[in-house]
């Protein structure tokens, strides 16, 4: 099956989802602030201020693997129409158009069922693209938003209600990195989203915080790490970072997104890195994973990778039928409340 990519938007109607209510109020136009982890700014630019980043390939081709029923991919961001949406000045890229009609084409090819969409950081906390995409897509999708601090709980209460199940906190892709885990601020975010049941994920390198276990420690929501960890290039897969991060998931309180190979050690293949810390993971804490496409992979410098491709790696890597069940389809379930 082949597609171009980059069709016009498709309003709810021409979607295929059930749209779930929301209140009048909030009608997917939420405002707050800026995240507590990037620079504050309220007006919105679509100016060039920030490098472009390629968008994903054109060519849709049906992977080698075949997928379990009610397959999901827990890792994906869907970017504009950037005249209808448009990206905040603090963003470190800018991407072009990756719309949901273009997500669900590439959904079919690799014999996707649900998805988890995630505020990506050219939003800020404004999640509007987001919410509205979930409207759409209906019980087949969950959010994993970011909150800006001022939010209602009515509005997390309507957040809530279209399917978004977690908090993100980037400290890591943003113009102000932070070199030191927010334990505090994750603490007050804590207070926010524990009544909902959702989760917090970080998008951290966890080399950098070799005792991230007892960092965070006392945080009692589930914590998902993006990215495998996200370790620095040229870092090692038994960094004590990385060991740390194993013991949260080991500890029944963490999760691990299997994403974003080409992120870690080399940006080409055969993702060395990658494969040798999907295998680890794997063989230690299978029940604490799930998988996401990464797409439209965003800021890659190297060269653009095949969505199919990278479903046939992550297939190698973890081979077992009952493991590809657990990954692709039972722990999002669990994970994002499916089940």
């Amino acid at each position: 099956m082949r597609q171009r990519q980059g069709q016009a938007s498709r309003g709810a109607g021409d979607s295929g989802g059930n749209p779930v209510a929301i209140s009048g109020k909030t009608a997917f136009f939420l405002k707050g602030i800026m995240s507590f982890f990037t620079e504050p700014g309220h007006n919105k630019s679509t100016d060039d201020s920030a490098p472009r980043c390629a968008g994903p390939l054109a060519d849709l081709v049906a992977p080698r693997v075949t997928l379990p029923a009610k397959a999901c991919d827990s890792h994906l961001h869907i970017l504009g129409p950037v005249a209808r949406y448009p990206y905040i000045p603090e963003r470190v890229y800018t991407p072009p158009d990756c719309l949901l009609v273009d997500y669900r084409a590439l959904q079919e090819s690799l014999g996707l069922t649900r998805c988890v969409l995630v505020q990506p950081s050219v939003y800020g906390s404004d999640n509007s693209a987001l919410l509205e995409a979930l409207q759409c897509l209906g019980n087949t999708a969950r959010g994993v938003v970011v909150l800006g601090g001022h939010e209602s709980d009515s509005e997390l209460r309507d957040m809530d209600a279209v399917g978004v199940k977690g908090v993100r906190v980037n400290l890591v892709d943003v113009k102000s990195p932070s070199a030191l885990l927010p334990v505090d601020a994750l603490l007050r975010l804590q207070e926010r989203i524990a009544p909902l049941g959702w989760h917090l994920e970080l998008l951290v390198h966890v080399d950098r915080y070799p005792d991230l276990d007892e960092q965070l420690g006392s945080l009692d929501v589930p914590v998902v790490f993006g990215h495998m960890g996200y370790l620095s290039r040229g870092v090692s897969a038994d960094h004590p970072g990385m060991r740390a991060m194993l013991a949260l998931l080991q500890s029944g309180r963490a999760w691990a997104k299997i994403t974003g190979p080409y992120r870690i050690g080399a940006e080409g293949p055969p993702y060395d890195i990658a494969a040798e810390v999907a295998r680890r993971l794997a063989r230690y804490c299978m029940d604490r994973l799930v998988w996401g496409s990464d797409w439209p992979h965003v800021m890659v410098n190297g060269p653009m990778p095949h969505d199919a491709d990278l479903l046939n790696d992550v297939a190698d890597w973890i081979p077992g039928q009952d493991q590809q069940q657990v990954l692709f389809s039972d722990n999002p379930a669990r994970l994002y409340q499916w089940s």
